[in-house]
């Protein structure tokens, strides 16, 4: 077939592991897909939310350092 189609058998080989790996997905309902892509998005989102407030805290530390530390200098 390779010959016939003048595709290197290597070529060939790498497509047939791609679609043993991956050919489930073409069968799958869009839906199905949707609805894990929307766990990933819901994970990083959250992730999101997270560093967030992670970056608020650290933000009003330094405000309250900042404060302490001027009022102390003089």
């Amino acid at each position: 077939m390779c010959e016939e189609y003048e595709i290197h058998p290597t070529l060939f080989y790498q497509w047939q592991k791609t679609f043993f790996e991956n050919g489930t997905a073409a069968f799958e309902s869009r839906t199905q897909r949707l609805s894990a892509d929307q766990e990933v998005i819901n994970r990083l989102e959250e992730k999101l939310r997270h560093k967030d407030e992670v970056l608020a805290e650290i933000a009003s530390e330094m405000v309250r350092l900042k404060k302490e530390l001027g009022e102390n200098s003089r």
